[in-house]
């Protein structure tokens, strides 16, 4: 792990990656709504309304993958000081936070036609909505600790970071917890079943890899584009101390 923490070493292997992600992702998120929205079968139960599901549950899955990431680049700068861990972690918050937007606003539209509401205060929708405010306060708390720090490790961030991590298994087990309007789980990995036909499952698959190398390339290019900003900086920095 630590032969990637040089920038260099790692810009090398995410420009590459950056752009086989991208279009993969590209290629995949497509085939996967036009599959969605098109060629599979209208559920038997919901009718038409079920196809925002393609987008839907990529969205919160990454929504969750996002704060994952942000946990696991937290632990690598308590723990190792790890030198790019700090920057991943800048690089996951708004994508992440923009995926958790899109879940909240995809199961508010699908919510309406199916419960009759557009937002119900139960165990799912609340422990997303607290996801998509912890987003914002990383990003808040992130900015500030860079503002004061500018070579700091945002260690306090990374707390923050480790901490909201308690917040995951709250919203997997949210259906099992509590007695909601929210639907169980569809697919069980550990378990190896799906409640899904397996007509209208594979767009799904397409759509949740498409969707996962798309957010891939987005977090690789806010890092690269990072790492260059803070090369810039210390150049400039370098020249006002020398005078130059």
């Amino acid at each position: 792990m630590h032969r990637f923490a040089n920038p260099s070493r790692f810009l090398k292997i995410a420009r590459p990656v950056t752009g086989w992600t991208l279009w993969s992702g590209i290629l995949l998120v497509v085939a996967g709504i036009v599959g969605g929205l098109f060629l599979v079968p209208a559920d038997y139960l919901q009718g038409e309304t079920f196809r925002i599901l393609y987008i839907h549950a990529p969205s919160a899955w990454l929504g969750m993958a996002g704060w994952s990431g942000i946990a696991v680049a937290s632990i690598a700068v308590l723990v190792w000081r790890h030198p790019l861990a700090a920057i991943a972690g800048r690089a996951l918050a708004p994508v992440g936070a923009t995926f958790t937007a899109l879940c909240l606003i995809t199961g508010s539209i699908w919510g309406r036609p199916t419960w009759g509401t557009w937002w119900e205060w139960d165990g799912r929708l609340t422990s997303m909505l607290i996801l998509f405010f912890l987003f914002l306060g990383y990003m808040a708390l992130a900015d500030a600790e860079a503002d004061r720090r500018p070579d700091g490790e945002g260690r306090l961030t990374a707390i923050f970071g480790l901490v909201g991590a308690i917040n995951l298994p709250i919203i997997h087990y949210s259906v099992i917890w509590w007695n909601t309007l929210h639907q169980g789980r569809s697919i069980s990995i550990v378990e190896g079943r799906s409640s899904i036909d397996p007509s209208m499952l594979w767009p799904l698959g397409l759509a949740f890899l498409g969707f996962t190398l798309l957010f891939t390339a987005i977090v690789l290019m806010r890092m690269r584009a990072m790492i260059a900003q803070q090369k810039v900086d210390r150049r400039l920095k370098r020249r006002a101390e020398t005078g130059a």
